[in-house]
């Protein structure tokens, strides 16, 4: 894992989901008015107070894309710094129970890509080790 010193506030929770389906991970790439606009991630959220990290995601991504997933093993969590706060995010596994995804409460644009194909995105600071990961295999 890595750690940021610069900032002296605790790191920010975050989960995402690394959904795979017939060979292909879902980018989601962030709206206008959010954060990090126009670039992409794994679907999740915010860990609140009290929730378990599968938990979280769980509800994550029912309010962000409507469908329910099943959370499955860790494929990275790092700490990385960034404009506001450091970003502890950890990227799971995670199967979709039922439909895809059609739409999303907090992007403009959902794609299912080739892992192959995950490094001509231009992905968010904290999702990019996760991407290096499944570039890599794991």
């Amino acid at each position: 894992m890595d750690t940021v010193d610069a900032d002296p506030r605790p790191p920010l929770e975050v989960v995402a989901a690394v959904i795979v389906r017939d060979g292909r991970v879902l980018a989601c790439r962030r709206s206008p008015a959010k954060d990090a606009a126009g670039k992409w991630e794994f679907p999740g959220g915010k860990v609140e107070e009290g929730e378990s990290p599968g938990d979280s995601l769980a509800r994550e991504i029912r309010e962000e894309l409507a469908v329910g997933i099943r959370v499955g093993e860790l494929i990275d969590r790092s700490v990385t710094a960034t404009g506001t706060r450091p970003i502890a995010l950890s990227c799971y596994r995670a199967e979709l129970i039922g439909e895809r995804p059609q739409h999303s409460t907090d992007h403009d644009r959902m794609q299912w890509v080739r892992i192959l194909d995950l490094e001509a995105l231009d992905w968010a600071l904290p999702d990019l080790p996760a991407v290096r990961k499944l570039l890599a295999g794991v």
